[in-house]
């Protein structure tokens, strides 16, 4: 079962990095929920917030997943948790962060409800 929710968690982000990838707002807002809760380096982001950065386009030019595991704490949700690897657009420069990602199955769909960003190498508490 755990598998399963892997593989479709990780089409589903993978998703969302396609659409930040593609300049998608449309399908970028699809994935996430209507309450949806980002946290990242620079603060915090709701939906409007999150699909709204596409506003000019794509903001990545590439991007990578590795080492995804998921924990699945009650039927229907799911936390993902990977390494990505990207570059934004205009930079020459590869970045990594470390994601975690919760979703939640709404009639056979995953929806993002929350997802926090801490960049590789970033320091302990």
């Amino acid at each position: 079962m755990t598998e399963d929710v892997l593989a479709q968690v990780l089409a589903a982000e993978t998703a969302v990095w396609q659409a930040l990838a593609d300049g998608d707002m449309a399908a970028d807002r699809a994935l996430l929920a209507p309450g949806f809760l980002g946290v990242y380096p620079t603060g915090f982001a709701n939906r409007d917030d999150h699909s709204g950065q596409l506003a000019q386009g794509p903001t990545i030019d590439t991007f990578r997943i590795s080492d995804p595991r998921v924990i699945a704490p009650a039927p229907d949700l799911a936390l993902l948790a990977y390494r990505a690897d990207f570059r934004r657009c205009g930079s020459d420069r590869e970045e990594a962060m470390f994601v975690a990602s919760l979703w939640q199955r709404q009639g056979g769909t995953w929806i993002n409800l929350f997802s926090q960003d801490t960049p590789q190498g970033a320091a302990l508490p």
